[in-house]
């Protein structure tokens, strides 16, 4: 299959926002636009053991008939909701001026599920949940730190709301990763005409300058407007208040690099910082 822009819908107040991004990066990019819908259709039955010593023989096999009819119900149900969101991302998209884009509904769980799925995947783009999003376990929200460490294809985690980027900020740490993120960023059609930020978290050192100007360099040999920093403190807050700042639209990061950022993206903070984030993240692999 061709590589294309996947698009994770769920039932989340996110799904619009997947929709807008995905439509963009797909003509930007000019490959095929694919909306993906995976249905988990594991029981949340209790365990049997829980049943057995609370129920009489009879009760508890009508309990359990009972609940797997209504496993199946739920099921059907999921199945029509998500038949109904991808059509409705479908028209969506199409209005956004994405030609025939696709749609699919899948069974199973949602990172396995991908993961089958990603050698055809250019760039995957899921929703992140905030604090006021729907908490149940089977959004993507749940998923989105799995997501980003099985995943090994670009990752764009956006926002409720789009808005076509104008500035772009790349976290840059001088790893092979992140001077990989820096070629893609500077020959990506993603990126075209869109102003790059460069930022180093750390001290201001000849190695971290000579670093900094090598990517500087790079992009805008490909023509791209860049700007650069050298900033000391806690890597979180001090992209942060660059972003803020700048007024970034997008914040790209290398994922597992040698550095602070490494620690960043593979503990406990990566889904504190991708929910906390009001921009588009995108995750370089």
């Amino acid at each position: 299959m061709t590589e294309q822009v996947l698009a994770a819908i769920d039932g989340s107040q996110f799904s619009e926002g997947v929709c807008d991004y995905a439509a963009w990066a797909s003509l930007a990019l000019s490959v095929p636009l694919t909306f993906v819908h995976v249905v988990d259709n594991r029981s949340e039955v209790p365990e049997e053991q829980n049943l057995s010593g609370n129920l009489h023989f009879g009760a508890r096999e009508r309990l359990m008939t009972e609940l797997s009819e209504l496993d199946e119900q739920r099921a059907k149900v999921n199945r029509e909701q998500g038949k109904l969101m991808l059509e409705a991302a479908k028209i969506r998209a199409v209005a956004d001026g994405v030609n025939d884009p696709v749609t699919r509904q899948l069974n199973g769980t949602l990172v396995e599920t991908l993961v089958e799925i990603e050698k055809d995947i250019r760039l995957l783009v899921v929703g992140k949940r905030g604090e006021t999003a729907h908490q149940a376990s089977g959004h993507l929200g749940s998923n989105l730190e799995r997501v980003v460490r099985e995943i090994h294809r670009p990752i764009l985690m956006v926002p409720k709301t789009f808005k076509r980027p104008e500035s772009v900020m790349m976290a840059f740490d001088g790893s092979k990763t992140a001077c990989k993120g820096v070629e893609m960023l500077a020959k990506s059609p993603l990126f075209k005409g869109i102003a790059c930020h460069v930022v180093i978290v750390g001290a201001e050192t000849a190695e971290n300058r000579s670093q900094l100007e090598w990517a500087l360099t790079t992009l805008r040999e490909a023509d791209h407007v860049a700007e650069g920093a050298i900033r000391a403190g806690d890597v979180e807050a001090t992209l942060r208040d660059y972003e803020q700042q700048q007024g970034i639209d997008m914040l790209i990061m290398g994922a597992y690099g040698h550095s602070r950022i490494r620690h960043l993206l593979v503990g406990s903070t990566t889904t504190a910082m991708l929910r906390g984030s009001h921009i588009p993240v995108l995750i370089l692999r």
